[in-house]
């Protein structure tokens, strides 16, 4: 037992030893130190013979080191042993071609694929030798040769990443649609390498061609497969009726799936094209075989009616929600739609006390804990609206114990601190949101973060936090859609609080306000008073991102927009904003393909 015991420890231990010279090697090769990188590399293919990686990384540090004599004769020794390398022909090809000896080189290319024709075994790993040097045009011989010659052999994805590096779109496009025809599960897989190449224009090239390809089997075969990958391509394209004439004939087609036409729904809602969203949703009421999915679509009108409406609309939108309610029921399975109802209620039809009654009879009802958790953060929302805080505090806390592992409890932890935030209770709030800030949930998170700091920034130079005070005031009348007293009271900030920390968190608070109140040019004027006063700090680049989308969007000054969205890719590279402000930095500098 004792023997056996040290064998293991002794293997561990050379293990360890292997691993770290490896590692060793490897950090030298990179940092350009070649000569140690060759010692040590030397000695572990010396000491593990049919390692080839080693082996290729000796061969490769000999080149850097313009060796190439060195590296042909290890290449040329493991070619005459008697196991079959035939990859190793692109590598001494390649020797060959680092010193201009082209005609050897091609020699030595063909030699490998010569192999491969012998057997297609060998295909895999001798185009992957070629691409590594970017011999593509070889990998792809390579590659077809095999599918040629053994039928069973499926390559098309290795040949589909190859024609996107060449930007040869149409043979990527035609690839990855074989594939697909071949095994739809690669259909993920295949849209998001498209992503690289799709653009929301569809005049680029890559469009022009997916929507050829595309039509182009369709007409010669009516599979729903080309009208879901078109409907794919037409939402890219923002192009939402023409995706929801595809996801219709797939309907058709079929004849019993409206989950991608909900789907299709959902995205327009998000993209705010209400018309063709409405045209979408009402095409799902009418062809739903079940209750359930027609009550979701009426759940996703009403969405729409509440997108679009004006105060004017509000008694009839109240009798559209209590004519869905008087036929589906007022029970657990309706409580979204009735979230949704006493939502509007009190937030816009101004009845908080009607909702809260509403809520209250609905908790009745036998829901399960989650429904219940739902319906009690409505109801703790409303009351916070209508400031009643220790009511809501009472409900928030009651929705972390019910769902205790959900994220909806992190959620109601969130707004525990937002109230007690209201309420001016700012110690209390502080030690929620520390709580917060290792949430599992990275916007719960990054909303503790940024309410965590700006307590404690501005409770260090005023420990009386009369500023602190006025700016939550403003925040709760702004969610109160008080938005005129807002703006007067954080001008109080303004006038009254000048240098002090919460100067910025008000510019950039009345700024939304402005733009909410269609006050562009004042909107404007903060944005720009931001910028200017509080380069470095934390809410610069909101203050760039929001003005250049008020110009970009509103005020029609789409080069002002592009010199902001460019000051973020340079200056803010961490900031949450950098991903959608290159995007939009390109799409207004005309950009194509990538």
């Amino acid at each position: 037992m004792r023997i056996i015991l040290f064998i293991l420890l002794l293997f561990v231990a050379l293990t360890s030893v292997h691993a770290q010279n490896e590692a060793l090697a490897k950090n030298y090769f990179e940092q350009g130190e070649y000569e140690k990188a060759r010692a040590i590399y030397d000695k572990l293919y010396d000491k593990n013979p049919n390692r080839l990686d080693y082996f290729i990384a000796l061969v490769e540090v000999n080149q850097q080191l313009e060796d190439f004599t060195a590296s042909e004769k290890l290449l040329q020794g493991k070619l005459d042993g008697r196991r079959v390398y035939p990859q190793l022909y692109v590598e001494l090809g390649y020797n060959y071609s680092l010193q201009q000896k082209d005609s050897l080189a091609t020699f030595n290319y063909d030699k490998a694929i010569d192999y491969t024709l012998e057997n297609p075994n060998y295909s895999y790993t001798v185009a992957k030798a070629f691409s590594k040097y970017s011999l593509l045009d070889y990998a792809i011989t390579t590659y077809e040769k095999a599918m040629e010659n053994d039928p069973g052999k499926d390559f098309n994805i290795q040949l589909a990443r190859i024609y996107g590096e060449q930007g040869k779109l149409e043979k990527m496009f035609s690839r990855y649609i074989d594939l697909i025809e071949k095994n739809p599960s690669y259909k993920v897989s295949a849209k998001r390498n498209f992503s690289d190449f799709i653009k929301e224009d569809p005049s680029t090239e890559a469009n022009i061609l997916l929507r050829k390809i595309l039509l182009q089997r369709l007409q010669n075969n009516p599979d729903v497969l080309y009208n879901s990958l078109l409907s794919w391509l037409f939402i890219q394209q923002k192009e939402f009726k023409k995706a929801f004439a595809q996801e219709k004939a797939i309907y058709k087609r079929t004849g019993e799936e409206l989950s991608g036409i909900a789907n299709l729904a959902l995205v327009t809602i998000a993209e705010e094209d209400y018309e063709n969203a409405k045209d979408i949703v009402t095409f799902i009421i009418a062809h739903s075989y079940t209750p359930e999915a027609k009550l979701q679509g009426h759940q996703y009108l009403m969405k729409i009616a509440l997108k679009t409406a004006t105060k004017e609309d509000y008694p009839e939108i109240e009798q559209q929600f209590e004519a869905i309610l008087n036929e589906f029921g007022y029970g657990p399975q309706t409580y979204m739609l009735q979230i949704d109802y006493n939502h509007f209620l009190a937030f816009n039809a101004e009845k908080k006390d009607e909702a809260i009654g509403n809520l209250k009879n609905l908790l009745k009802d036998r829901l399960t804990s989650f429904q219940e958790a739902r319906v009690k953060m409505e109801l703790a929302d409303i009351l916070v609206f209508d400031e009643k805080f220790n009511q809501a505090l009472i409900y928030y806390s009651q929705i972390q114990k019910k769902v205790r592992n959900d994220v909806l409890a992190q959620e109601a932890r969130f707004k525990v601190a937002k109230t007690s935030y209201y309420k001016g209770d700012f110690e209390w709030a502080q030690i929620q949101l520390d709580v917060l800030r290792k949430s599992a949930s990275q916007l719960i998170a990054n909303d503790a973060m940024e309410l965590s700091l700006m307590i404690r920034d501005n409770s260090l130079e005023d420990s009386t936090q009369t500023a602190l005070k006025k700016y939550a005031k403003a925040d709760l009348l702004a969610l109160q859609n008080k938005d005129a007293q807002a703006i007067a009271l954080l001008d109080d900030i303004l006038n009254n609080h000048k240098g002090e920390k919460i100067e910025d968190e008000a510019l950039l608070k009345q700024a939304e306000l402005f733009e909410k109140t269609t006050q562009l040019q004042k909107a404007e004027t903060n944005y720009n008073k931001l910028i200017a006063h509080y380069p470095d700090e934390i809410l610069a680049d909101d203050a760039y991102f929001k003005l250049a989308k008020l110009y970009e969007e509103k005020l029609g000054q789409s080069n002002k927009a592009k010199d902001l969205y460019e000051q973020i890719i340079y200056n803010f590279a961490d900031s949450i904003y950098f991903v959608e402000a290159r995007k939009r930095f390109r799409a207004l500098r005309g950009d194509a393909i990538e």
